[in-house]
């Protein structure tokens, strides 16, 4: 799955099935359901979980709990727009630049 065709999934009512945990819970954050999607992640203890984590503190304006799960994913804090990190790390998740 490329960038356009996980964003064009965001017409659905659920993520597809074998979305992994980032995946899924980057999906859910996109969907506007951040429970759901801290729910997920805060479960997985990946790096790319924890990426996923740390943008989640960081759309609710916690950014010192983003700052934790940040250091935890190995990336630095974001400081481009949500939009523009949600996209990069749907991006890196996904292996595409587009």
């Amino acid at each position: 799955m490329n960038v356009a065709a996980f964003i064009a999934s965001l017409e659905g009512a659920a993520p597809a099935p074998d979305l992994n945990a980032p995946l899924a819970g980057l999906w859910w954050a996109a969907k506007g359901d951040w429970d759901q999607a801290h729910r997920i992640v805060q479960d997985d203890n990946s790096r790319d979980a924890a990426w996923v984590h740390a943008y989640l503190h960081r759309v609710e304006g916690d950014l010192g709990n983003a700052g934790y799960w940040y250091r935890q994913a190995g990336q630095p804090a974001a400081k481009d727009s949500l939009e523009a990190e949600w996209e990069r790390i749907a991006a890196t998740l996904l292996g595409s630049k587009t």
